[in-house]
């Protein structure tokens, strides 16, 4: 396999301090940003594809990696959470906004027939 695509994303929730709807919301976001007809062209099915996601927030634990799995439209998923990402607290209220950023790589079987540079 190899890596063919990686997009970035963004995304928070504002008041419920729940990571795994902030890393869903980041994943939605890199997902906005691409898409994908490199795999009609090459004649391949979406289901030949591994998706691996990386979710980074304040909490990885409190996130529940295989539903963001389940959530993802093609291929083969992976969904990891790591350390990063972060919490905001509002001074006033105490009340936590958690943002966090996710990546998405797409891994596809090497082709025969041409390559990339690189």
């Amino acid at each position: 396999m190899r890596r063919m695509i990686i997009e970035m994303g963004m995304g928070n929730d504002l008041h419920g301090q729940d990571y795994t709807k902030a890393a869903s919301r980041a994943i939605e976001d890199a997902m906005r940003h691409s898409s994908l007809p490199i795999l009609p062209a090459l004649g391949m099915d979406h289901r030949q594809m591994e998706v691996r996601v990386t979710v980074a927030v304040a909490q990885p634990d409190a996130v529940d990696c295989h539903a963001l799995a389940a959530a993802m439209p093609r291929g083969t998923v992976t969904v990891r959470a790591v350390q990063g990402g972060m919490d905001v607290v509002n001074p006033e209220t105490g009340e936590v906004t958690v943002v966090a950023s996710a990546a998405i790589e797409v891994f596809l079987p090497e082709q025969k027939g041409w390559r990339l540079r690189g």
